[in-house]
C-alpha cells in the first residue's frame, strides 16, 4: 500500500469516485484487491476526519434531509440464513443533510434508521449551524421525536409527506417505487416558508450517491461487506462531492460556494491529506533479539 506513488493513489480514488468498483480497478491496474479496498479505507477515515473540523459554522438558510438505504454482507431477511455474517450485517441507512441553496451536503450518518441514530444525525447537523434555518424532512416519525432535542424551538421545522397509490401495472414485479399520488405539508415547528418546503434536492443527491458509489447500485454484487467499508466510501463520496466536483448549475464545488473553501480541490489534495495523516504515524520497530545460534567470535 505504501509504495503506491501519489499519482496511482489519485486515479484509484478518482475512478471510485466515479463509480467504479474495487475488482474493476484491479484489472486495468495489476494490484490487488485488498490494497485498493486498504487505500479507500484509509483515505475515507481522513476525509471524514477533516470534514468533521472543517465544515463548521455554517450560514445556510435552507436544509433538506432524507435517509437512503443500503445494505451491507445480506439483506436483512437473509442475514438470518447467511454464513459467516458480520456485525452490522443487513439493511443500513445513511442520513443526509444539504444546503438547498450551496447543496453543500453538510451532515451524514451511516446507521440504522431509529430514533438513536436519527437524533445522532440531528445533534451533528445543529452543531454546524450559525444560525437559524429552516428544516424541511420527509414524513419519518424519528425526526419528529429529535429535531425539537437538537435544536429547541430555534428551527422552522416543516415535513412534506407524499401519499401514494397503487403501482401502476407496467411497474409491477419490478423494483420500482408506488406511484406518488400527491403531497402534504405539516408545520411542525415555527414558521417555515411553505414555498420552500421542498426535499428535492436531498432526493436528487441519492441518485447521485447511487451513480457515484458502486455499493449502492441495486440488483449487483458491488454491495459492502462491512459496515466500516460502507461507511468509508461515503466519507470518500462525499469530500469529492463536496470539494472536488464542480456542481453543474453553480459551477463551483459545493464547498466553494458555502465559503468552506476558496480553492477548487482536486484528487490529489485528498491524496495529500493521506499521507500527511500517515507521517504523522510513527514507525514500530520491534525489540532486538539475538538468535540462540548466532556465531560469537
Amino acid at each position: 500500500m505504501n509504495k503506491l506513488d501519489t499519482n496511482t493513489r489519485s486515479q484509484i480514488l478518482h475512478m471510485l469516485c466515479e463509480g467504479q468498483s474495487i475488482r474493476a480497478i484491479t484489472r486495468p491496474k495489476g494490484m490487488s484487491k485488498n490494497t485498493i479496498a486498504k487505500l479507500l479505507s484509509d483515505a475515507g477515515a481522513v476525509c471524514a476526519e477533516y470534514h468533521d473540523q472543517a465544515v463548521r459554522n455554517l450560514t445556510s438558510k435552507r436544509i433538506q434531509v432524507d435517509e437512503i438505504w443500503s445494505f451491507t454482507y445480506a439483506k436483512q431477511k437473509n442475514v438470518a440464513a447467511a454464513k459467516a455474517a458480520p456485525e452490522g450485517a443487513g439493511d443500513i441507512w445513511t442520513w443526509t443533510a444539504i444546503d438547498a441553496d450551496t447543496k453543500l451536503v453538510m451532515s451524514w450518518l451511516v446507521g440504522g434508521r431509529d430514533s438513536e441514530y436519527a437524533m445522532g444525525f440531528m445533534n451533528d447537523l445543529s452543531r454546524r449551524l450559525a444560525n437559524r434555518v429552516q428544516l424541511t424532512s420527509d414524513g419519518h416519525s424519528a425526526y419528529l421525536e429529535v429535531v425539537e432535542g437538537a435544536f429547541g424551538g430555534d428551527i422552522d421545522y416543516a415535513m412534506l409527506i407524499k401519499l401514494y397509490g397503487a403501482s401502476p401495472d407496467s411497474a409491477k414485479g419490478r423494483c420500482s417505487p408506488a406511484e406518488c399520488t400527491g403531497i402534504k405539508k405539516n408545520r411542525i415547528e415555527g414558521s417555515p416558508d411553505l414555498a420552500h418546503l421542498s426535499i428535492s434536492f436531498a432526493e436528487r443527491q441519492n441518485l447521485t450517491m447511487r451513480m457515484h458509489m458502486r455499493r449502492f447500485t441495486r440488483l449487483t454484487n458491488g454491495f459492502s461487506k462491512k459496515v466500516e467499508a460502507h461507511a468509508n466510501a461515503v466519507a470518500l463520496h462525499f469530500m469529492y462531492y463536496n470539494f472536488v466536483r464542480i456542481h453543474a448549475s453553480l459551477r463551483v464545488t459545493p464547498a466553494m460556494a458555502a465559503g468552506v473553501t476558496d480553492k477548487l480541490w482536486e484528487i490529489a489534495d485528498i491524496v495529500t491529506l493521506l499521507e500527511a495523516k500517515e507521517a504523522e504515524k510513527p514507525t514500530v520497530r520491534g525489540p532486538y533479539k539475538k538468535r540462540e545460534n548466532a556465531h560469537v567470535d
